[in-house]
């Protein structure tokens, strides 16, 4: 059943590319979460995605938000693909996809990691839910005015 806006999003703890474990619960009450899910390290979708929430990461951080990004790829593998296009913000390996099926973030026909982005709010509350496999840019413009909204 995948995760919906209402529902409190499943906590989970994950290896990031810094090599220290990342958990949910390290945000609650403290910052709001841009959670997205992507398919993979460094194709052109995923960096196009990627590299939009790294051009508007200093407005997320300013709107009190923390942008982390998830996939199967090897911690080596984010780490390359974030020092090559100098993301700023935390990339989680979800190896074999546990995280990812928690969250019901599976793309069409499961042929594909899909591509989801929640917005979580401080309390741990899904406020948004953006599915999309191909307008990688529009990720960004729907978390932000998501996140503008919750902050009214």
């Amino acid at each position: 059943m995948p995760i919906k806006v209402g529902d409190t999003a499943p906590n989970f703890s994950l290896p990031a590319q810094s090599g220290s474990t990342i958990s949910l619960q390290d945000f609650r009450g403290k910052k709001a979460v841009i959670l997205y899910f992507y398919p993979k390290d460094d194709t052109p979708g995923c960096t196009t995605e990627s590299c939009a929430f790294r051009d508007q990461y200093e407005v997320f951080k300013t709107a009190g938000a923390e942008v982390v990004g998830v996939s199967s790829d090897s911690i080596e593998s984010h780490q390359k693909f974030a020092a090559k296009y100098n993301l700023p913000f935390t990339l989680l390996t979800d190896k074999g996809d546990q995280v990812r099926k928690l969250y019901g973030a599976t793309a069409a026909f499961g042929l594909f990691p899909g591509r989801v982005t929640y917005v979580i709010d401080q309390q741990g509350v899904v406020q948004y839910v953006f599915d999309s496999m191909f307008n990688f840019k529009g990720h960004v413009e729907e978390a932000l005015k998501s996140l503008q909204q919750i902050a009214k």
